[in-house]
């Protein structure tokens, strides 16, 4: 029997997976950056913060959240923080490889980093994510019944959350490269 919870989180998931965020960016530019490798590297830090919220979901850190105005905004606050860091990061580079550059049309240089670098930036934005915080914090619970165990039944709706993902985050990189 096919529970009507896991197929309608399916679609929702699917929604929150397909709209454009920090995190599709993030792999946007790692593959501009590095090749499709880094993109599907990144792929596998921001399925991996997936469980990470899930797990803080189902152990009750998400009813701390909610009930503790100060606590979400210092979380959504360090995910903002962590986002223009990034930012600037990037910007960064780009201007670093047009000084480097003399002439009348400079190349535009971008750091290489390593793989381990795009699986931790991919972790640190999902996590710090507050869209992806918020959909973990208010509606993961809503498709967990009360006779539910809660761990297994947030792992498992993650489990298809992060396949969702794997697949549009990897179609991404393909397309982008």
């Amino acid at each position: 029997m096919v529970d009507s919870q896991v197929v309608a989180f399916t679609f929702v998931a699917a929604v929150l997976t397909l709209t454009p965020g920090a995190d599709t960016m993030l792999v946007v530019r790692n593959v501009l950056r590095g090749g499709r490798h880094h993109g599907m590297v990144t792929t596998c830090g921001i399925c991996v913060g997936l469980f990470v919220h899930a797990t803080l979901s189902a152990l009750g850190v998400s009813v701390i959240l909610m009930h503790s105005a100060t606590a979400f905004h210092l979380v959504k606050g360090a995910g903002a923080c962590y986002l223009v860091w990034l930012g600037v990061q990037s910007l960064r580079g780009v201007v670093r490889g047009l000084d480097q550059h003399a002439g009348p049309v400079p190349a535009i240089t971008i750091d290489v980093v390593a793989p381990q670098h795009c699986f931790l930036e991919g972790l640190l934005s999902n996590v710090l994510n507050p869209k992806v915080a918020v959909f973990y914090l208010a509606f993961l619970p809503q498709f967990i019944g009360p006779t539910d165990p809660v761990l297994q039944k947030s792992l498992l709706l993650t489990g298809i959350h992060a396949v969702e993902g794997m697949v549009w985050l990897v179609a991404v990189s393909i397309v982008v490269e």
